[in-house]
């Protein structure tokens, strides 16, 4: 994994040159550049940064490969896509959403009332809005509001109690009755975590026979014409693209049902999200079996293939793949704080006049460890430090003997991995696990990739530079959280190698990528870590530009957010500093000065990163 399998995850967006990774595109700007532009207006802590054009580049392949299908399958109705707001409801994700997809008529989704809100206020008239979900009797007035005000807004029905609240909304007012969809409960379900987004279980749609009684009911009430769109979902981030094949024949049988049953104006199938996108880093765990280009195949050819077999016109086809728009557009950048081996670093050897017998003997294996003796000496090293242990423990050594012996081995063991990094033996695998090094990084992985902490989700990672030299620390990475759960541990199944750096001389920095689905709107203020500084870079032919910035919450402002009165914290620490007896009152001022200093800052720590 020299290149932190840039080649399986990066789909093309960045490359590797001269030992730092930069932006495949235009100006090629290395990110490392932006890092270091950024950090000189004192910014500390991690930063978040949006690529505008990454965004631009998911939603064009989206069209053209469904726009190929049809063409090459001759289908006959057209491609429509949606954004799902509770993928990524950020302002400047969304605004970038929508300028990009304006000349598709990308359009938005909604699965609550701030988030239909959200979509009438953002999406261009004529450009699709689907809300999905539990909605009550204001929801869907919110529905009629944005058909009334011009919107191509389709209320999604999740049960027969929702189309008879919509029902009554239209008997009670003269706004526009919107598009009708039905979410349709398939007996076919999806693979991997979100599986249970599909299959007879779900929490969502309806049964075969709620589908005929909605059918009746619409009829009943002169509004079956109002019933434009079915709608199926069979789980997110869909590994295995025949669960897919299985849902479109079911879900284009049922179509071809209801159009036989009168649904005259039914015209559009919703197959929902679920386009994988690529998180791992090992070509051994790659997260799908699919292309975008055997996907929108797939689903062009088998809708038209049932609706060709039962004489029924072709559908429009919708999806709702939010992940695959976004998650590569947002890189999470964190200053690598301390390491936490560098406790053995030789300038600490403290010998005595007379050592004992085996730390001699660990002194000569180090001065003299080459090529030839390496995994000799190595095993030697080891035997030693076993039983330099055992004599520690019965007394016949001190602590500082102790210390010498602990930084020597180390230093053999690094040695010899260098030596001996064209090897890749079982023990030497095993040995770096055993002494893998953590890093500390300066962000909160419950703030900025709760999925790990949830889900266990993957998400590369690799540095900003040293890519030139070959990584050989098997590296766990903690973050600065007070949670033993803020780590992501070394896994020998999916190894991360990174570089022994000397913090004291330089920086060191490590980006996150793929991480604009989901973990924005799910990061949470665990320890009070709020969102990180967040800015868009737009790059051109000759260089880039950093624009919408957007600073992290300061300390009050974070205590403020989640209910405290951010005016009377302050004030009574001012006021306990004014009445204490321990300092003069310039002393005071000066401690006052600082203390105002520090609340004004983000949460992050502060250190020379």
């Amino acid at each position: 994994m020299n290149n932190y399998g840039l080649d399986i995850w990066s789909n093309n967006n960045f490359l590797i040159e001269n030992g730092q990774i930069k932006l495949n595109y235009k100006s090629m700007p290395a990110l490392l550049s932006i890092i270091e532009e950024i950090r000189t207006n004192d910014v500390k802590g991690p930063i978040l940064l949006r690529f505008p054009h990454l965004i631009k580049k998911q939603i064009t392949t989206l069209y053209s490969y469904f726009d190929k299908a049809i063409r090459y399958n001759n289908y006959q109705g057209n491609f429509h896509a949606v954004f799902p707001l509770k993928v990524n409801q950020y302002p400047h994700a969304v605004k970038a959403i929508a300028e990009q997809g304006r000349e598709f008529g990308y359009g938005l989704e909604a699965g609550s009332k701030a988030e239909l809100i959200l979509a009438m206020s953002q999406t261009t008239h004529g450009a699709p809005i689907t809300v999905n979900g539990f909605k009550d009797k204001e929801m869907m007035t919110l529905g009629f509001i944005a058909a009334q005000s011009g919107h191509n807004i389709t209320l999604t029905i999740e049960g027969l109690g929702e189309l008879e609240t919509i029902i009554e909304v239209a008997n009670e007012c003269n706004l526009k009755v919107p598009n009708i969809g039905i979410r349709v409960r398939l007996h076919s379900a999806g693979t991997g975590i979100w599986a249970k987004s599909g299959g007879m279980d779900a929490k969502f749609g309806l049964t075969s026979t709620e589908i005929i009684e909605a059918i009746t009911l619409l009829r009943n009430e002169n509004m079956l014409d109002n019933f434009t769109m079915i709608h199926f979902h069979i789980g997110s981030q869909m590994e295995d693209i025949a669960p897919l094949k299985r849902a479109l024949r079911e879900a284009g049988n049922i179509y071809a049902e209801l159009k036989k049953m009168g649904a005259n104006s039914l015209n559009s199938i919703n197959i929902g999200g679920g386009l994988a996108v690529e998180y791992d880093q090992h070509t051994h765990s790659k997260s799908r079996n699919y292309s975008v280009d055997e996907f929108s195949s797939s689903v062009v050819f088998l809708i038209g293939e049932i609706m060709n077999a039962k004489n029924v016109s072709h559908p429009d086809i919708y999806t709702e793949s939010g992940r695959f728009i976004v998650a590569s557009h947002a890189v999470l950048i964190t200053p690598v704080l301390e390491l936490f081996t560098q406790d053995y670093q030789e300038r600490l050897l403290n010998f005595k006049v007379v050592n004992p017998p085996l730390l001699e003997e660990l002194k000569y294996l180090s001065k003299n460890l080459n090529n030839k003796n390496s995994i000799e000496y190595l095993h030697d090293a080891l035997d030693h430090m076993e039983s330099l242990l055992t004599l520690f423990d019965l007394g016949y050594i001190d602590l500082q003997d102790r210390s010498n012996a602990e930084i020597l081995v180390h230093s053999i063991i690094k040695k010899a991995l260098y030596l001996t990094n064209a090897y890749s033996t079982n023990e030497f695998v095993q040995l770096q696990v055993r002494l893998q090094e953590r890093y500390l990084i300066n962000a909160s992985i419950f703030q900025s990739l709760p999925d790990y902490w949830g889900l266990d989700q993957h998400f590369p990672v690799m540095p900003l530079h040293h890519l030139d030299v070959v990584p050989l620390r098997a590296a766990s990475l903690w973050d600065i959280t007070c949670d033993s759960d803020g780590e992501i541990g070394f896994n020998p199944e999916k190894p991360l190698y990174l570089h022994d750096v000397n913090l004291d001389e330089e920086d060191y920095f490590l980006g996150f990528f793929n991480v604009g689905a989901y973990q924005e709107t799910l990061g949470m203020n665990h320890n009070l870590f709020t969102h990180p500084n967040e800015y868009t870079v737009n790059i051109d032919d000759t260089s880039y530009n950093i624009i919408n910035e957007v600073e992290s919450k300061n300390i009050l402002d974070i205590l403020d957010s989640i209910g405290y009165n951010k005016s009377d914290i302050l004030n009574k620490l001012k006021h306990d500093l004014k009445i204490s007896d321990f300092i003069t009152e310039k002393e005071k001022n000066d401690t006052l000065a600082k203390l105002e200093t520090f609340v004004e800052q983000n949460g992050y720590l502060r250190t020379t990163n």
